[in-house]
């Protein structure tokens, strides 16, 4: 089913070309290019000639239903998986933020966030950078002490810290509770507002999407089969006409007609999900995870 733009958001091709209109200023150096990103297990191509421009400073959040390859794209744009092929260019350094915050345990927090700094005094720096995300006081405190919210700001200070060209957060919020969740999203904006890495956010929330990111890139089939810049100025307001349009445009994409009934294709028809299979997966999309 072809795209159609909706308010608010300026959908593009999906070509390379494509890609960089939407993504990348002409004389600007992006922070990721990927171009033909092949990624098989076993027999089945998760990734399939992906290509993928990500701009210095943009903020990129990509949907997609599970299991179609979110992680592995973070993951190969990352360094962190060696079995994909295609061509991978990120020209700056990169840190990573994951679901879980890994922290090491027998390392107090302030620990955690200096490690394998090459700087002078990597502690103070460190301290500084716990203090961005209000941690100050929790620095000499053990890992297993924290509540989730503290040790994902922890673990973003150790991403941060090392002054990231590319940060990648692989759906760091999923495990967090509603309001932890909504301060985590105002704590992004701000640090990303302040050091303007480039940010590649993989999530399955299409609010979280439209609340953070410049442009929202969905990925089926192998492929970024929807890239739309959302043009609504920050702060967001989740009622803004405009993104409430996109909201219900990026679930048709997904499969997820406005009343709720999940679709899919066949032969390439779109086709109702049975109603049983709809209600699994809505199950698995208000579990925790």
């Amino acid at each position: 089913m072809a795209p159609r733009p909706a308010a608010g958001v300026r959908a593009a091709g999906v070509t390379a070309a494509g890609m960089r209109a939407a993504g990348v200023r002409a004389g600007v150096k992006p922070a990721a290019r990927i171009r033909g990103l092949t990624r098989d297990f076993g027999d089945r191509r998760v990734l399939d000639g992906l290509d993928l421009d990500i701009e210095a400073g943009e903020f990129v959040a990509l949907l997609g239903v599970s299991g179609t390859g979110k992680s592995t794209l973070l993951r190969a744009v990352g360094g962190l998986d060696r079995e994909a092929t295609g061509e991978v260019d990120v020209p700056g350094p990169v840190a990573v933020a994951f679901q879980e915050p890994r922290l090491l345990p027998w390392r107090r927090v302030l620990a955690n966030v200096a490690l394998g700094l090459r700087v002078p005094q990597p502690e103070a720096v460190a301290l500084t950078a716990l203090a961005e995300v209000g941690l100050t006081d929790r620095a000499r405190a053990w890992p297993l002490t924290l509540s989730g919210g503290e040790a994902q700001r922890a673990a973003l200070a150790r991403a941060l810290v090392r002054e990231p060209d590319l940060l990648l957060l692989d759906e760091p919020f999923s495990a967090l509770d509603a309001l932890t969740r909504i301060a985590m999203h105002r704590l992004v904006l701000r640090l990303w507002q302040r050091h303007r890495p480039a940010v590649l956010l993989v999530t399955h929330d299409v609010d979280e999407a439209l609340l953070l990111a410049d442009r929202v890139l969905i990925l089926a089939g192998g492929h970024i089969t929807f890239s739309g810049a959302v043009d609504v100025p920050r702060p967001r307001d989740r009622d803004h006409p405009a993104l409430i349009e996109t909201r219900h445009e990026l679930l048709r994409q997904l499969g997820v007609t406005k009343e709720g009934q999940l679709w899919t294709e066949r032969h390439g028809l779109p086709v109702p999900v049975p109603v049983a299979a709809a209600a699994c997966w809505r199950s698995w999309r208000r579990s925790p995870r």
